[in-house]
């Protein structure tokens, strides 16, 4: 990434004065000017042109039109080469013009974004790109932070404001920040204006969950943390004014610091042909010092008998010389091996792909009437080539909503509807969902579908009034009512805000709280219950609870959380409902919901004062506070009374799990990078079916040392060894790790180990793992998973994950994001994708493809990408090999011709043939060419892996086509330089002249090349067959004008040989000729195609073929029952909100929150037909599959 501001060496630290601009600016630290773009008006230019001649093939044709411009070597026109390159050069500039275009207009509305900042006593407008560090600047509720900001006061009390970091770590819901005491009484713009405190802090770095620093004022100093700043890209949510100072400012920030480079992105093919280039190069010197010593030897035994007639060039006065100027006239010759119009009609294809892309109806989304995007047209065939997927979880994978689905109160089950039968209904055969209008503070985008349970309320229950008296009792969302009736939750979790919002919907409906009381409406009836303690989550006790007493006097426990934890600590006198409920959470966890146990216990008053005597001592203690607490709490929360389980839907895309499974069907390995929590990114990865109960195991590394990680990987990469050893797959030690083989593709034993493992890492952990050291052993352990999911990574941490498998594996990577967070790793990908979600643009404006829902990367990569590189690789083949053909003929005719440099063909043939006699042919193949229909593409995913393979044009596919097109090009000249040597014509005289030769191989070879793309088009159109019969026609049509009288009378210099083509075409000797070269040289082909299918058939073969049966006969179509995965239980909500929250609302300090703007991410796990198709695999792979090459054969 570019920046505004000038580069400086690397801070060791950062002073910043409020309100000093002349003191801060003797540090020039960066402006809040930010630049994405890569040019400028000076520099596009230069820039632009040194970005396309690092194309080999730019500078070798660049380096011909050189040769061709002098004199005495050049035997073809200048304006045949330059013209072709300056129109590739210049189509490339006007598309990356227009790419940067939008850059700068990003950049611009980002930069000319409005602040009030405090300058001279008084708040004034200013840009963004004008902001300085040490400003003190006032945000308003709902707008973005414009730089890195101390907090200082606001609206709030304590200093508190809320936050939504959706731009930075994918999270949408709220975040708390407090300004320090002694700054948060500066509310006023006098008192801020006489504010000169100095920051002395950390340098600029990319760490989002750490800031250290002090600020010192008045002679003290002031320790400040993460807590007290607000960052970039964060938006200031319920809060309605705050003042922050700027302590990092455009490129410092540490949104911009995650930010990763434009870079300049080429596929693999690109790479390729960029070698081949080389090696063609190689060989047309070759060839060209061959023929020149040739023209030497002839010149000086043979040339200099026949100077009376022949003399040679005034410059010339030796053989060698002759020699010497006829290689430079060969290679120019000669250079049609590699002709410019190769990469002219690449440019045309991919810009045909890409317009089926953003054409394609199957990818658009009517709701948010968004179609896909291909943003940019150089990586359509790497679509087809895609081994490993970086997804982010939030906006990606979910939807970002929370919904209450089912639940179990005391051994019963609800939520699921039952038709006539007594069966459970489908979504579509759902009747209406329980009408909850008659609760006046109902919330009306509320849900559910089994009427029973509002009737168990009505009526009511006794366990089910304790259940929604929990749900409305045992939280830390807090409350607002901006009118009467209509209540704004604001909830630190979201599914903590669809338990809520259950219970209100239910008549227990959560009003307010105070510090100290929670105000319930219990079926109309306000009860107000006085808060005696909460007992706070963490990640350790996974549960949070919190002691009541009721208006009675009741002193009551409720908790809630992980059934693994709470299950632990029920009083065993209940078996019989503990085993029922058990049943209801594992049929819950089968489905993908997130579940949840809640439970109560009574405490008698004198055992409850003793308790809190000492929690008050514990919390108060100055050392092992956090053990105290940890102890008091475990003892209070014990011999408790089941009530149920919650089970809310944690809800996925549309069509995210079968997107997955057919992907993971197609040998892609996906990967997830979330900045979430660990165990709301496991809930997904098994509501996606990412992760399974068949799998042998799911490591988890939590390690906070090297050590600890180290340890951690060794562990799992022996577990796996151990299980391979014991399945008998002979594996005896572990593959050492070295690095000496980085450039190589990595290989491991692991790799090949048997079963099917999973890896769970955090930020943390993860920070260690990809240290030098250790990022080996990382790469192998999660390479050889099935999956692997990163849980709070940093935007940075995702795109050295994504960078470590391209250093290594040398696969191609695709990244794919909705936010902020995932610009860096999109960039870092060979491919990246961006979802035009709900966290803003930032990720489709840095992408290379953008569409609206997950479920269409499916259809992107097995059916536009495959078609990408199917069509690409074909194109290339053929282009090759008919070049090949019609070039060779020139080496072979220079051996008659006394290495003079003269042409088979006349100027006009050799100027055409790559222009207009076979260029629509091989365009309409690379543009509409398909081996089997889209509907196969996405029924056999194995199909996909002759791309990961690369398969279809590699360097062994390079060499065989240039074999065919040379031996086309012996056949082509050899057969009627034989014919014509002895044939006459039918009156009797001489049929051999130069003329009649030329026409006789120049018609053999248009015929041949067409035929022989008729045989390489598999998808026939009518664009196909007006292009290439069209082509031939036109080929004919231009050979008889360019031979008639009209021409000859108009340009009779140009046109000197009237009616030969009329006289030539008119032999049957000729036309014979024509018939036997075509013949033999298409029949070798045919013959090897016909015994390849017949013995060695390829996936693409076999699928082709049923189709063939299917249309004669009617496949039974099976349909495939709905299997759900049960035998665990997962529960996500422990991890779903932040520690701390219950103290806050307690100590009072957050007592003015205002309403709650959130959405949650969500998962639910559709019909779960992956498994049936899992095992159809296995059935597929009797069927008939494809040889590769390599160590990774193709699996039907």
């Amino acid at each position: 990434m570019e920046l505004c501001a000038k580069k400086h060496p690397p801070e060791e630290e950062r002073r910043v004065k409020a309100n000093a601009r002349e003191y801060n600016e003797k540090f020039q630290y960066a402006s809040n000017c930010i630049q994405t773009s890569k040019y400028n008006i000076i520099t596009f230019l230069p820039v632009n042109l040194f970005e396309q001649f690092q194309e080999v093939a730019n500078t070798y044709f660049l380096f011909l039109l050189i040769l061709q411009l002098i004199p005495q070597i050049s035997s073809l026109s200048w304006f045949t080469t330059i013209v072709p390159l300056v129109l590739v050069l210049t189509i490339t500039a006007v598309k990356d013009a227009t790419d940067d275009y939008f850059r700068h207009k990003s950049d611009n509305q980002v930069n000319n974004r409005q602040s009030q900042v405090l300058i001279n006593g008084t708040l004034q407008q200013e840009q963004w790109m004008h902001v300085r560090v040490g400003d003190i600047i006032k945000l308003e509720n709902n707008h973005f932070v414009a730089a890195d900001l101390l907090l200082l006061s606001s609206s709030e009390p304590h200093g508190l404001c809320y936050i939504e970091t959706a731009e930075l770590d994918g999270e949408t819901n709220m975040k708390v920040r407090q300004a320090i005491p002694v700054t948060s009484e500066l509310g006023d713009i006098s008192k801020l204006a006489q504010f000169d405190g100095e920051v002395i802090c950390e340098p600029p770095n990319n760490k989002l969950d750490k800031f250290s620093g002090t600020l010192y004022w008045k002679e003290n100093k002031y320790q400040l943390s993460n807590q007290n700043m607000l960052l970039r890209g964060c938006m200031l949510r319920n809060t309605e004014w705050c003042f922050g100072l700027v302590v990092f400012a455009g490129p410092d920030t540490k949104l911009m610091q995650n930010s990763g480079r434009t870079k300049f992105k080429r596929t693999s093919i690109d790479r390729l042909m960029n070698t081949l280039v080389l090696w063609i190069f190689g060989f047309l010197v070759c060839m060209g010092v061959i023929l020149a010593i040739g023209n030497a030897i002839w010149e000086h035994e043979v040339g200099a008998c026949f100077q009376i007639y022949l003399p040679w060039d005034t410059a010339v006065d030796s053989a060698f010389f002759s020699g010497f100027l006829s290689f430079w006239s060969y290679i120019i010759i000669l250079n049609t091996v590699v002709p410019i119009s190769l990469y002219v009609s690449v440019e045309v294809i991919r810009l045909g792909h890409s317009y089926f892309i953003n054409w394609d109806k199957k990818m658009y989304c009517a709701q948010r009437q968004t179609p896909a995007e291909a943003r940019t047209t150089t990586l359509n065939e790497e679509l087809g080539q895609v081994e490993y997927i970086f997804s982010d979880k939030t906006g990606t994978l979910t939807q970002n909503i929370m919904i209450f689905s089912k639940c179990s109160i005391h051994g019963r089950s609800y939520g699921d509807v039952l038709d006539v039968l007594g069966h459970k209904a489908e979504l579509g055969e759902r009747t209406e969902p329980v009408d909850f209008s008659f609760n006046p503070l109902a919330d009306p985008r509320f849900r559910f579908w089994d009427a029973s349970l509002l009737q168990a309320v009505q009526l009511g229950n006794p366990h089910v009034h304790e259940f929604f008296r929990l749900l409305s009792l045992c939280h830390t969302v807090m409350s607002e009512e901006r009118s009467e009736g209509e209540l704004y939750y604001k909830a630190q979790s979201p599914d903590e805000g669809a338990l809520v919002t259950a219970a209100r919907n239910f008549s227990f409906v959560f009003r307010s709280r105070t510090p100290k009381t929670i105000t319930v409406q219990e079926l109309g009836r306000a009860v107000t219950y006085q808060l005696l303690a909460i007992l706070d989550f963490n990640n350790v006790r996974k549960r949070m609870s919190v002691i009541v007493r009721s208006p009675e006097g009741r002193i009551r426990l409720y908790c809630k959380g992980a059934d693994t934890i709470l299950l632990e600590r029920l009083h065993p006198a209940h078996h019989e409902l503990l085993n029922v409920t058990t049943d209801h959470l594992n049929e819950y966890a089968g489905e993908g919901l997130r579940t949840l146990v809640l439970a109560y216990k009574d405490l008698e008053d004198g055992y409850y004062k003793e308790w809190a005597d000492q929690l008050l001592r514990a919390s108060t203690a100055s050392e092992g506070r956090e053990d105290r607490l940890a102890r008091l709490y475990e003892e209070v929360e014990r011999d408790m009374t089941l009530l149920g389980a919650t089970a809310i839907e944690d809800k996925l895309q549309q069509g995210v799990p079968e997107t997955i499974a057919i992907l993971t069907l197609a040998n892609i390995k996906i990967w997830v990078l979330t900045g979430d929590k660990q165990e709301t990114a496991v809930n997904i990865g098994y509501s996606c079916k990412m992760l399974t109960d068949d799998m042998t195991e799911v490591f988890i590394v939590t390690g906070h040392t090297v050590l600890e990680v180290r340890e951690e990987l060794r562990k799992a990469r022996e577990k796996m060894m151990d299980s391979s050893r014991s399945m008998g797959n002979g594996f005896s030690c572990q593959e050492k790790l070295t690095s000496s083989s980085s450039a190589s593709r990595l290989t491991s034993v692991l790799e090949a180990v048997a079963g099917e493992y999973a890896l769970v890492i955090n930020g943390h952990s993860l920070a260690h793992a990809l240290e030098a050291d250790m990022e080996l052993e990382f790469l192998e352990t999660a390479c050889a998973c099935k999956a692997v999911i990163c849980c709070r990574v940093t935007p940075l941490q995702k795109a050295q994950v994504v960078e470590l498998v391209k250093k290594y594996k040398k696969a191609v990577t695709l990244a794919i994001g909705d936010g902020a967070n995932d610009v860096s790793m999109i960039k870092t990908a060979h491919i990246g994708v961006g979802i035009s979600g709900q966290e803003g643009i930032q990720a489709v404006l840095a992408s290379d493809y953008s569409f609206s829902q997950f479920k269409f990367l499916q259809r992107l990569l097995l059916v536009h990408g495959r078609w990408s590189y199917l069509r690409m690789c074909k194109f290339l083949c053929y282009f090759f090999y008919k070049n090949f053909a019609f070039t060779m003929v020139h080496f072979w005719f220079g051996f008659f011709c006394g290495f003079s440099a003269q042409t088979v063909y006349d100027q006009y043939f050799i100027t055409l043939y790559n222009i207009v006699y076979t260029s629509l042919p091989v365009l309409a193949m690379g543009v509409f060419d398909q081996d089997v229909t889209e509907q196969r593409s996405m029924e056999y995913p194995k199909l996909y892996e002759p791309g990961q393979l690369n398969l279809l044009f590699n360097k062994r596919e390079f060499f065989i086509c240039i074999a065919q097109g040379i031996y086309t090009s012996v056949l082509m000249f050899f057969i009627p330089y034989g014919v014509f040597a002895d044939a006459t014509r039918s009156d009797g005289a001489q049929l051999a002249d130069y003329q009649s030769f030329a026409v006789t191989v120049a018609t053999s070879l248009v015929i041949v090349v067409s035929v022989q793309i008729g045989l390489d088009t598999g998808f026939w159109t009518a664009i196909n067959h007006f292009f290439i019969w069209g082509s031939l026609a036109v080929y004919f049509a231009i050979l008889f004008a360019m031979h008639s009288n009209g021409l000859f009378q108009m340009f009779p210099n140009q046109f000197r040989f009237v009616g030969n083509a009329q006289n030539t075409l008119a032999q049957p000797t000729v036309w014979l000729t024509i018939t036997l070269t075509t013949v033999v040289c298409i029949m070798p082909v045919v013959a090897f195609r016909f015994l390849k299918l017949d013995l060695k058939p390829e996936l693409s073969d076999t699928v082709r073929y049923t189709q063939l049966v299917r249309k004669k006969q009617r496949a039974q179509h099976r349909c495939m029952r709905r299997v759900g995965r049960a035998g665990s239980r997962r529960s996500g909500y422990a991890f779903s909100h932040q520690e701390g929250f219950g103290e806050l609302i307690t100590s009072g300090k957050n007592m003015r929150l205002s309403s709650l703007a959130l959405s949650g991410f969500a998962a639910r796990s559709s019909s779960s037909w992956i498994e049936t198709l899992r095992k159809k695999k296995g059935g597929d792979s009797t069927a008939s599959s494809p040889s590769g090459g390599g160590d990774k054969p193709l699996k039907v």
